[in-house]
């Protein structure tokens, strides 16, 4: 199946089978209200999906916890039982046999859940679901809510549904969830072809293949139900399946995270590698570095409950993450960026989503501006590329890929690549929320394409339907997306007219105190005596207060000057608008009294 099909793929599954799940509310109904639905039919999705997968070897794992009860270790016996998988469920119900015996519904579902390896309880404890079924069992829907995960259409078994395509079903989920229960905007998900494309840049010209090489590392601080840690592992399985590669992430939602934990233990790895918690404040992988960070944090969310550890860690300076600058408190995004440099090793790459504030938020000296600063100085920021409006599912905002390498290749040094991919995009023929458009596989090869040849370009490419998409590059020098903020003094006068002077030196008069933004690459006497003394021959510059700033200037990049129509044509127009109303007016009324 190619990228666009599965894409398609994603869609479909994810309404029908989604659907489907969220149709348990219905059982729900009276004895949870709708923002509570998703206590219940999230960790039961991830019960029956474990139960689906275990399904095969049921007998087998039953029989062999017979023979080995008496062990004080068994894990490993039972773990050869499943074929292999790193989680088991020693009891004998199954869903069907549950739904067989009505009269005892909860104590045998009570049951079936405790012969669960620990690694499941863990989850389930996590997402606060045991406190559910007395719950159910009190308001008389535990059995309904069981029988609705038995029927045929309910199937989450991995011959049926991807462990990608699972992760995106789950991920709808939690989205209504989080919409029915009004959950920060900034909570979004991530669609498959935004990834793919993160993806693709990441990996472009990786060398994957070298004999004995250590496995690949890939971390996302805010990893949800870990899809883009799972399409990251499936995209370089595809440029080399020999490759090794060992995921990692930490996520704050309890949901989410049990989603992503057992997305691990289904696929085989190792779930130790997904830790719950918040990573500005409790981070779970300090003395870690990574070949790959790959993440979408949320943007617009405030941070001011992580403020006093946040802050503690800045006042470390480099022994810290945040000693470089802290962002406004109003939107944490850019301190998940520096999270992530501080993840990279040497040779580490970064792709990150952020919106339009990250560009140019803050005044030269700020936190935002030192941290745009830190990133291009250093020469670790590689491209920037604007995606289509409407590419997510809750948010039609204007959004931003930032690709990040620690050692960039000789022929990008001291540059950045803006890339405008706002119009390559392919309609959807029925939105997903918000998402109206998909990045398709001929789109996604075309901002690659961009990204390749790191110029100046324009580059053009025809869609299925005829249509046009287009991705526009510039490549600019580094230095010329910093500038030199200047204040300018003048003296203060005496009655007289004349400076007033103190210890020899002119009195700066603060109200006709003033600023100048300038360039970097020029020289800033020159300026100064081209563009202010000619106009204030007295003024002069207070070097103590000059800073230094750094913001991406991608609109005005990308604008082009459309001509204005000619004011005899405009003159015309309204002319004969004019004249076409008084017809209207004189139809609906009659003659009309013109003056």
């Amino acid at each position: 199946m190619n990228s666009n099909d599965k894409i398609k793929a994603v869609g479909i599954n994810i309404q029908e089978k989604a659907n489907l799940i969220w149709n348990v509310a219905n059982s729900l109904f009276g004895a949870y209200k709708p923002h509570e639905y998703g206590l219940v039919i999230l960790p039961m999705a991830v019960i029956k999906r474990f139960h689906d997968c275990l399904l095969p070897t049921h007998d087998k794992v039953v029989e062999t916890y017979e023979k080995i009860k008496h062990l004080a270790v068994r894990d490993g016996f039972l773990r050869a039982a499943t074929g292999g998988l790193r989680f088991y469920n020693t009891s004998p119900f199954t869903f069907e046999k549950l739904k067989a015996d009505p009269e005892n519904i909860k104590v045998n579902f009570e049951a079936y859940l405790a012969g669960f390896s620990d690694n499941v309880a863990d989850i389930l404890a996590r997402m606060g679901f045991y406190d559910q079924i007395d719950r159910m069992s009190d308001a008389g829907v535990l059995y309904q809510v069981i029988s609705d995960f038995c029927e045929d259409n309910a199937d989450m078994s991995p011959n049926k549904i991807s462990a990608i395509d699972m992760g995106y079903i789950f991920e709808n989920l939690v989205q209504r969830f989080s919409e029915s229960y009004d959950e920060e905007a900034g909570s979004h998900f991530t669609s498959r072809d935004i990834i793919y494309l993160m993806c693709d840049m990441l990996t472009m010209n990786a060398d994957l293949s070298t004999p004995d090489a250590p496995a690949k590392t890939v971390y996302d601080m805010a990893m949800g139900t870990s899809q883009m840690l799972t399409c990251m592992e499936e995209r370089i399985k595809a440029l080399d399946s020999e490759a090794d590669i060992i995921c990692y992430g930490q996520e704050i939602n309890p949901f989410t995270f049990g989603i992503a934990k057992a997305d691990m233990l289904i696929r085989g790895g190792d779930p130790e590698n997904m830790q719950f918690g918040n990573t500005l404040n409790d981070d779970k992988f300090p003395s870690y570095t990574f070949d790959y960070v790959i993440s979408n944090p949320p943007f617009g969310i405030d941070w001011k409950r992580e403020a006093p550890d946040v802050e503690k860690e800045y006042k470390l300076g480099d022994a810290g993450r945040f000693g470089i600058g802290l962002p406004q408190k109003s939107d944490g995004q850019m301190l998940f960026m520096l999270n992530g440099i501080a993840k990279l090793k040497d040779t580490g790459r970064m792709a990150i989503i952020q919106n339009g504030s990250s560009l140019f938020s803050g005044d030269a000296g700020s936190g935002p501006s030192e941290i745009r600063r830190y990133l291009i100085e250093n020469d670790w920021l590689d491209a920037i590329v604007q995606l289509p409006n409407n590419s997510f599912y809750n948010t039609g905002i204007a959004t931003y890929i930032w690709i990040i390498t620690k050692d960039k290749p000789l022929s990008h040094r001291e540059h950045v690549l803006l890339i405008d991919s706002s119009g390559c995009y392919e309609q959807r023929r029925k939105p997903i929320g918000n998402k109206r458009v998909d990045i398709t596989e001929v789109c996604r090869n075309l901002i690659i394409q961009a990204y390749g040849g790191y110029t100046d370009r324009t580059y053009t490419a025809e869609i299925a339907d005829g249509k046009a998409i287009t991705v526009k590059s510039k490549r600019m020098n580094a230095i010329a997306l910093g500038y030199n903020k200047i204040t300018v003094e003048s003296p203060k006068l005496d009655d007289n007219g004349e400076p007033i002077l103190k210890k020899g030196k002119p009195v700066a008069d603060t109200s006709k105190r003033d600023t100048e933004t300038i360039p970097l690459d020029e020289d800033i006497n020159a300026y100064f005596a081209r563009e202010v003394l000619p106009f204030r021959p007295s003024a002069w510059i207070d070097k103590s207060k000059t800073k230094v700033g750094y913001e991406i200037p991608f609109t005005k990049t990308f604008y082009e000057y459309k001509e204005l129509e000619p004011a005899d044509e405009i003159a015309k127009r309204i002319e004969a608008h004019e004249r076409s109303l008084m017809e209207k007016l004189r139809m609906l009324f009659g003659k009309v009294d013109e003056e």
